[in-house]
């Protein structure tokens, strides 16, 4: 995520490119070679299935760039930025292109506008209302390195970048930070990376902690002021590498990342897999317990004969007392090196409580709470309510691994993380179908309304569109002519059982998230 770019006390010139992900050039350099890819993946929720999608003309293979979905044109992904670097280190540049893939015509195109962002990687950049917003990230040539704080704003309309000169104290230059937009139509801006030169030779790197609040002016078009929050409850531990997506209830979600411990002949990273949410109508930070098996939890529930106090404390203390679960298990490099790694698993504490009066299902039985090993630099997305999470890279004593698992979180329930894929796709059978018109049009791609599910069609297989927002059309005479659409989607999401008032609830929340995106 941009975190990057740790030189070795006494350089080497171009080898100091040779890295992975977002090309971490660190003190924990190798010899190790880099790939880099410019391929298409979209993975469809409905068949659980990833297809590779061949498009012409794609951009040029990069790493630590920035991708942004918006509705617009049928769904639309926005591409800036990002690095290149040959195998062998020995060539190095930084992007400053700007992409788009148009969703319903499976189309690249380069858009070409001057007065943009200078080349750079570890940006960070979020739709907001009709525009793409940039902020930060970081230029290293094999002599020097700048990290940026500076905010740019794209069009969506005219296809203009402006340069934003926003008043008040901003964060400090970094690269690979959290950026999100609000319900209240602020953008967050939190953590990130830095390094400054201490002495020749010697860098010092800052892992940051600080918050800050970007804001349009009302009323006063292209002015924007920086606020700097404090949160309350439960904030995250200093890291970089860390990954953001949004929840459906407009809270922001951080997994993972890593933690250097640096010193100037060595750096020692401790790799995190933790989940917090920051909820931006509170300002509050809190962290994202996992409540494990459904058994366990509807054992408490159900039990039928209070216990003393005392023996609750007890049975806590023994439950976290008992020692946690070691799995052994070889992950293949992509040079095809095998490195034996640990995980360790949070084991089920002993139930002490009487058993309940119906039997558990077979998916609900208890057992080892699953959790993705730690990692940085993971993919996340969320959709219909579900966290999805693909990949990351960690480390295994001198070497850097490349993940390629797959895992998912129910958002509503927050129970445990099932595993989809653990093995690379590149390896997978069910990638072996590979026309794009069978395909998922993808995470943005809002494409038109879903047709009577066909099994022989492919067009059951595309995304749904959302219905078009007319020009000057009010939320309430949007959702006056478009709620059953709304209600069924909700339903579709939410499972025959949720009660109605649930269901429409969520259903004018999705309009509404759609309608402001629209406007």
């Amino acid at each position: 995520m941009g975190k990057k770019g740790k030189k070795e006390k006494k350089g080497r010139g171009a080898e100091k490119t040779a890295a992975k992900m977002e090309k971490k050039v660190s003190k924990r350099s190798r010899k190790e070679e880099t790939f880099l890819y410019n391929e298409l993946y979209i993975y469809n929720i409905r068949k659980d299935s990833w297809t590779k999608v061949e498009i012409p003309s794609p951009p040029p293979r990069r790493c630590a760039h920035q991708a942004v979905v918006v509705p617009q044109g049928g769904g639309q992904l926005w591409i800036f930025g990002g690095e290149f670097a040959s195998p062998d280190g020995e060539q190095f540049y930084h992007y400053k292109d700007l992409w788009v893939l148009h969703l319903a015509t499976k189309t690249w195109e380069q858009v070409r506008s001057p007065g943009g962002p200078s080349g750079r990687s570890g940006h960070r950049m979020v739709a907001w209302k009709r525009q793409l917003i940039l902020f930060g990230g970081f230029h290293e040539s094999t002599r020097d390195y700048i990290y940026y704080n500076d905010v740019y704003a794209f069009d969506l309309d005219t296809f203009m970048w402006s340069k934003l000169s926003p008043s008040g104290t901003g964060p400090t230059p970094r690269s690979g930070c959290q950026m999100s937009v609000t319900p209240q139509g602020s953008i967050v801006i939190y953590g990130g990376y830095s390094k400054q030169r201490v002495k020749k030779d010697v860098d010092k790197g800052t892992q940051h902690s600080d918050m800050f609040l970007l804001k349009s002016e009302e009323g006063k078009e292209g002015r924007w002021v920086w606020t700097r929050i404090n949160p309350s409850g439960t904030k995250p531990t200093p890291r970089s590498g860390f990954s953001v997506a949004m929840a459906p209830n407009s809270q922001t979600l951080l997994f993972g990342g890593v933690c250097d411990e640096e010193e100037e002949e060595s750096l020692e990273g401790d790799f995190l897999n933790d989940l917090y949410f920051y909820d931006a109508t509170k300002n509050r930070w809190f962290a994202g317990q996992l409540k494990g098996p459904k058994s366990e939890k509807r054992k408490r529930r159900r039990g039928t004969k209070a216990e003393p106090e005392g023996a609750n404390k007890q049975e806590c203390e023994e439950a976290s007392a008992q020692a946690p679960l070691e799995v052994v298990r070889e992950v293949i490099t992509e040079d095809g090196t095998v490195v034996t790694i640990k995980q360790m698993l949070t084991a089920p504490g002993p139930s002490k409580q009487p058993q309940s009066d119906e039997d558990d299902s077979p998916e609900e039985a208890g057992g080892p709470l699953v959790e993705p090993r730690p990692r940085s630099n993971a993919m996340l997305a969320v959709k219909h309510g579900r966290l999805y999470l693909y990949g990351g890279m960690f480390e295994a004593g001198d070497r850097q691994v490349t993940l390629s698992d797959f895992y998912c979180l129910d958002l509503h329930k927050k129970d445990q993380w099932m595993v989809l894929v653990e093995a690379d796709p590149d390896t997978q059978e069910w990638l072996e179908e590979t026309d794009s018109e069978d395909s998922d049009a993808g995470e943005g791609a809002e494409g038109g309304e879903e047709d009577e599910e066909d099994e022989d069609s492919s067009e059951e297989d595309q995304e749904p569109q959302h219905p078009v927002v007319t020009p000057g059309e009010q939320f309430a005479d949007y959702l006056s002519r478009t709620e059953q659409y709304w209600v069924k989607l909700a339903r579709d999401d939410a499972g025959s059982e949720a009660k109605e008032k649930r269901v429409l609830k969520e259903a004018h929340a999705m309009a509404k998230a759609f309608f402001d995106d629209s406007a």
